[in-house]
């Protein structure tokens, strides 16, 4: 089996944090040699990291030399390099699969040191795609969080009365920033804080974009609510979306929602591992093309005026969007572990958008979605 090596810290490379679990900001050189965890890190986390990783092998800063170094009038950059270097040379590594977001300074380092290196993302990528029972745990704890947001923001708005074409709650207009605040509360007091960029829009502010959402939300037009809270203790993040009409729905918005609504269980019926995302989501977009609507495959692969915009979904974990990728692109197999989402929309002209997302977890034997709310639209 193939040896990798990176370099960075663990709150910024999740390809890192995958492989040790612990915080640490400072970057160092880790590896992976016969299946086994080599690092080198300060006596500042040394315990933290034989705590997470019982069986990694580690350096010692000391033996290595830091004390000569930060004496010797080398700057700090130079050192790390330094560090780096010999770390791997303690390590013993001659040839090795690369993280691509490995900093050209050190991969130019370790060349120069006579170390083979292949940057190879899908080898990278792959080590993570199964998450571990501790990501699994923060995810799901995530997405509680997610669905107690989803309730909050849903209790804003049925407070809300119909004013003219606005609407209000306790004689004042009803806000995005209202209903996200709510929002926000909710996931934050499950430990799983939702950034302050979650989406709270009408659609026609974002047509169906990543527009926030800002100012007075509509009557009888589609809401987005859509936000993707982050576990605290694990750095995992959940990803899940409602979308609601205060007030009379139009036809053409009832429509979509029962198609979008199909839409998202056919994928989820042809979710298992072996399938590719791209299988997946030609399984939503039967379903939306079927009823009269455009989308990407119509297009020649470009992104269609209206109907079924966007890709299918993609992956979650230590990042928010990650692999797979459930869209045209998405020629990978699901693996179980894979945690991913489900998230078909229909754009609707001089109306705004309808979109469900739901939030799943590959397992053996099909999938398990985490999401807990209904599809409503009426809040």
């Amino acid at each position: 089996m193939a040896d990798f090596v990176f370099y960075g810290d663990t709150e910024r490379s999740y390809a890192m944090r995958h492989e040790l679990p612990v915080v640490i900001g400072d970057p160092f050189l880790m590896a992976i040699v016969d299946r086994r965890l080599h690092l080198a890190v300060s006596f500042l986390d040394r315990d933290r990291v034989v705590a997470a990783v019982p069986d990694a092998v580690l350096y010692d800063y000391v033996d290595l030399g830091f004390a000569e170094l930060r004496t010797s009038g080398m700057g700090i950059f130079e050192i790390e390099l330094e560090l780096a270097s010999r770390t791997a040379a303690a390590i013993g590594l001659r040839e090795a699969i690369a993280d691509p977001e490995l900093p050209f300074a050190v991969a130019d380092r370790l060349r120069a040191d006579g170390i083979t290196l292949q940057l190879d993302q899908t080898a990278v990528a792959a080590r993570r795609r199964a998450k571990s029972q501790t990501e699994l745990e923060g995810i799901r704890r995530a997405q509680q969080a997610g669905n107690a947001g989803l309730r909050a923001a849903a209790a804003v708005l049925r407070r809300a009365e119909i004013d003219g074409e606005g609407l209000i709650v306790d004689g004042e207009p009803l806000t995005a920033e209202m209903v996200r605040e709510a929002l926000r509360e909710a996931c934050a007091e499950l430990r799983a804080p939702a950034p302050p960029d979650v989406i709270v829009a009408s659609s026609w502010q974002s047509s169906g974009g990543h527009e926030a959402g800002y100012g007075p939300l509509p009557a009888n037009l589609p809401i987005i609510v859509d936000l993707w809270p982050r576990d605290e203790e694990t750095g995992c993040w959940a990803d899940s979306m409602r979308t609601f009409v205060v007030g009379e729905p139009a036809d053409s918005v009832q429509k979509a929602a029962r198609v979008v609504r199909e839409a998202v269980e056919a994928a989820r019926a042809a979710v298992r591992p072996g399938v590719t995302g791209k299988e997946i989501y030609d399984a939503a977009a039967d379903v939306v093309e079927a009823a009269g609507y455009e989308s990407q495959r119509t297009v020649g692969g470009g992104v269609p005026e209206t109907g079924f915009r966007a890709s299918l979904g993609h992956g979650v974990g230590l990042a928010v969007h990650e692999e797979p990728i459930l869209g045209l692109a998405g020629h990978s197999p699901l693996v179980a572990g894979d945690v991913i989402t489900l998230e078909p929309g229909i754009t609707i002209p001089a109306v705004g958008e309808v979109c469900f997302e739901d939030l799943l977890v590959v397992t053996d034997g099909g999938c398990e979605t985490l999401t807990d709310f209904p599809y409503d639209l009426a809040p």
